[in-house]
């Protein structure tokens, strides 16, 4: 299992950090997802032989969110 941190702009609320915890979870390979509200990131757990960092990222884009 390997970790990324993403770093998000544009997440502003309790439902912000929802959509882009659930999306990711949603990716096959993901294991755990922390999204930080106040910094404005997520840690994700994954593996990288199932997904790769830039799907991670896509997820997030696809919510309406820039990744940074």
């Amino acid at each position: 299992m390997e970790q990324a941190t993403i770093n998000i702009k544009g997440m502003t609320c309790e439902h912000c950090k929802s959509a882009v915890r659930t999306a990711l979870l949603e990716l096959e390979g993901v294991s755990a997802v922390e999204v930080h509200l106040e910094d404005g990131h997520a840690d994700v757990t994954f593996d990288s032989n199932k997904v790769l960092t830039s799907k991670l990222k896509e997820a997030v884009e696809e919510q309406g969110y820039d990744v940074v």
